[in-house]
């Protein structure tokens, strides 16, 4: 198809980019990178066929998925060559990533899989060992998962892809991400609001995407939306997401050669233009980056034909295109066929003797760190640099007596990130993300020193937007800011995400699938450790004034402490200083999913900063200045986890110190969740002995809890003290006051009150006056706000204080 200017879509014929030779060679490195994986999903044993084929060379139990992986054969190879013609550092994201077999099948060639696991030798047993470790026990994954070199994105769970490769671009200039997009996988709506990703990326300062959408045509057993999408209708769509296509289409491998390698020549120099016309200062105004469509048929090169139904561009191609599985039918047949498929890639004539790569396709591919599977990029912690922060003391709030000073947290632990910008400004190491709120977080004080990253076109009255912010809170997508920091963190580079704690929700999955691939990375030697997932969750549950009920989940505690142990930590800073100490902690730490649940709303302050330092160093501890049960038995322990529930709390205190000023209370913070589970299950948890000493091993606990009540019974299921009841979210919410909102779900200072009373056996009835007292302050409450419309002054104007 000609290049016509006057289409809106680039396509480019055959031409002589490649002589005869070297596009032999090419074609045979891609022969026996089809080999490698198609062997991988079926050998046991014959790996070079230097004999016939029988059933008890093949895997009893074939898993994996074929379909997808010839045409990203296909883009490996040809990213191989233009690495070596232009020098290109370029890391390669895989978004159909369940083709697992494809990416070690390509390390194996270039030596790196060897490399770093020396029992895959290049020889004849290291290929046997190859194959039958792929999808097999005590093996490997069929994805692209962390255990394969040069694999910064797994792509079991689709969407991801694009996401994480502008992050892996930002702040890296020379590197190129390609990655081949799944035409499944772009139906997602992860990768579908991926594609407006172009709108920050910066020439300047950042490298460049490649993003090679593949179009086989088809799912598990459906067609793809993109692949019945006609050639002009795919062109207007990425014109309209400011991309360039150019068009790869066929299924004649020669001729396909020779069209990928001319149309990547032509987008890489495209690529380097822009960036080298930006770099030398010229305004490039809306940039239309290039990228590529490549049609291939589904299964390219497989079998045409099996047990009668096509299996060749089809769907059946998906996974396993012969099924030989034991106790399946026409088992002969099928292995006749397999060999048959096999042999057609000639590997006799591609391996040596020894079972190695012939030197003449060796030499096709790049050597080093250039090689894709070896690139230092997809190994981030090779490259990773400490941050560079300021002494978080030195943003302490004074606080001459407990809550006799009233702050914002984080606007306080914006000046703390602001400095964190500065201190990092040469290296270019330090990015924030978040979905349109670093505003709404109250976060102000990061504009003091950095803008938000926008690339687009910018107006009159834009505020704070420049081509080379380094806050990436401009575009409103959880997905897309998940995406970003996880590419950055994995390339070796630091960062948080700032979310709305409702809707950190929306990437549930998205960190699940963070957290399972640092859970094997911390298996693997070669691994490098890299910068924590940090998640700050603020606009948080208990004050929702805009927005009410649908802005109310604190779900995603839930979701994360049942992530492997060594990965996860939880924590719920009271407030200003402890947010401080939390957050330094988290930010300079490695290899871990780090979640802050923080307030943003003006809240009484607690701890000097000697006290929070001491208290965050722990993770729990006695509030001795809000205790009466020193050199005593307590009578009760009134233990809290959030910054409204302490406030409760000890409020709550107050009301029942005033009034049986003979009570022993004890109160119990905490800041680090995961301390009440056992020292046996997660590496911060507790000893018995010592929960024991603060939570005693028999008095009645009243704990107020940030989320819901669920989690803490979960985590102290195995604790000696059953005498525990939780106050925490029960879904109840609304537009209301910030204290309505505490009473519907009961976390208030007078339900705890009622609830400490009626956990005093010993009391007698002397407890129900005080009772009484209570319920007649919640109907007040009631009447007080349906008339006036905010809360009732003795809750607005409370302050801590010792009994009289």
């Amino acid at each position: 198809m000609a290049r016509a200017s006057d289409k809106p879509c680039h396509s480019i014929e055959g031409g002589k980019t490649m002589d005869k030779t070297e596009l032999q060679k090419i074609n045979a490195y891609w022969w026996a990178s089809n080999y490698l994986a198609a062997g991988q999903l079926y050998l046991l044993d014959n790996p070079l066929l230097r004999r016939p084929l029988t059933r008890a060379d093949v895997k009893k139990k074939i898993v994996g998925h074929w379909g997808t992986v010839p045409g990203q054969n296909f883009v490996y190879v040809h990213l191989n060559r233009v690495i070596k013609k232009y020098d290109q550092d370029m890391i390669l994201i895989s978004g159909p990533g369940h083709g697992g077999n494809f990416f070690v099948a390509n390390a194996y060639l270039d030596g790196t899989y060897s490399e770093v696991y020396p029992n895959i030798s290049r020889d004849e047993e290291g290929m046997r060992r190859l194959f039958k470790q792929f999808s097999f026990p005590g093996g490997i994954s069929s994805h692209v998962a962390p255990e394969t070199p040069g694999s910064i994105n797994e792509g079991g769970e689709l969407g991801y892809s694009i996401a994480h490769a502008f992050g892996a671009v930002f702040d890296n200039p020379d590197l190129i991400a390609a990655v081949t997009v799944g035409d499944g996988e772009a139906e997602t709506g992860p990768l579908a609001t991926s594609w407006q990703s172009n709108k920050f990326l910066n020439p300047k300062g950042d490298g460049a995407v490649l993003p090679i959408l593949h179009l086989n045509g088809y799912k598990i057993s459906n067609p793809t939306v993109f692949g019945r999408m006609t050639h002009e209708e795919l062109a207007h769509f990425f014109l309209g997401c400011s991309w360039k296509p150019y068009f790869v289409e066929g299924d004649d491998p020669l001729p396909m050669h020779e069209k990928m390698a001319e149309t990547l020549d032509t987008v890489i120099e495209e690529i380097h233009d822009i960036q080298r016309r930006a770099r030398a200062g010229e305004e490039m105004g809306h940039i239309q980056w290039p990228m590529i469509v490549l049609r291939t048929p589904k299964g390219w090169t497989g079998p045409k034909v099996v047990d009668g139904k096509p299996i060749e561009g089809t769907f059946r191609a998906h996974q396993v295109p012969i099924d030989l599985t034991v106790g399946t039918p026409n088992q002969e047949d099928h292995l006749a066929q397999l060999e048959e498929w096999l042999r057609s890639y000639h590997p006799e004539e591609l391996f040596d003797e020894n079972g190695t790569l012939i030197p003449e396709l060796q030499e096709l591919a790049p050597t080093g760190d250039r090689r894709i599977a070896a690139n230092p990029h997809a190994n981030g912690g090779k490259l990773l640099r400490d941050l560079r922060t300021p002494d978080f003391r030195d943003y302490a709030v004074d606080i001459p007596f407990p809550g006799s000073v009233e702050k914002q947290d984080m606007i306080e632990l914006g000046g703390y990130i602001r400095d964190v910008f500065k201190l990092n400004a040469d290296a270019k190491n330090f990015r924030i993300f978040g979905p349109d709120e670093t505003m709404s977080n109250r976060l102000y004080k990061c504009f003091e020193a950095e803008n938000r990253d926008w690339n687009s076109t910018k107006i009159e009255g834009d505020e704070f937007l420049a081509s080379n912010g380094r806050i990436m809170d401009s575009m409103l997508s959880e997905h897309l800011c998940e995406g970003w920091l996880e590419g950055y963190l994995l390339t070796g580079r630091h960062g948080f995400f700032a979310s709305y704690e409702s809707f950190i929700r929306v990437v549930d999955s998205m960190v699940a699938q963070h957290a399972k691939w640092l859970k094997v990375c911390n298996q693997l030697p070669w691994r490098q450790s890299i910068a924590s997932l940090n998640l700050i969750l603020s606009s948080n549950v208990w004050q929702q004034d805009h927005n009410g009920y649908t802005h109310q989940d604190p779900g995603f505690l839930d979701h994360i402490a049942n992530k492997k142990a060594d990965v996860v930590r939880l924590y719920l800073p009271p407030d200003t200083n402890c947010l401080l100490s939390c957050f330094d902690h988290c930010i300079r730490s490695r290899n871990y999913v780090n979640v802050l649940v923080t307030s943003k709303h003006p809240r009484p302050q607690w701890l000097t900063m000697e006290q929070a330092v001491k208290h965050c160093t722990q993770g729990v501890g006695i509030w001795g200045w809000a205790s009466s049960d020193q050199n005593a038995e307590p009578d009760i322990v009134m233990a809290c986890c959030g910054d409204t529930p302490t406030l409760e709390t000890l409020a709550a205190v107050t009301i029942l110190r005033d009034n049986l000023p003979e009570l022993k209370v004890r109160v119990v913070n905490v800041v680090d969740l995961m301390k009440l589970e056992p020292s046996t299950k997660h590496p911060h948890g507790l000893t018995d002995a010592d929960y024991d000493a603060l939570f005693t091993k028999d008095k009645p606990i009243i704990f107020n809890f940030h989320g819901y009540p669920t989690l803490v019974h979960e985590l102290t299921y195995e604790r000696t003290n059953r005498n525990l009841s939780v106050h925490g979210y029960q879904e109840e919410g609304t537009i209301t006051t910030p204290f309505d909102m505490r009473v519907q779900n009961e976390i208030d200072r007078f339900h705890l009150v009622k609830d400490a009373i009626q956990h005093l056996p010993q009391l007698g009835n002397r407890g129900a006056y005080l009772i009484q007292q209570m319920n007649d302050k919640l109907v007040e409450h009631k009447q007080y706000i349906h008339e006036i419309g905010q809360d009732l002054p003795e809750i607005l104007d409370w302050k801590w204080h010792l009994p009289n």
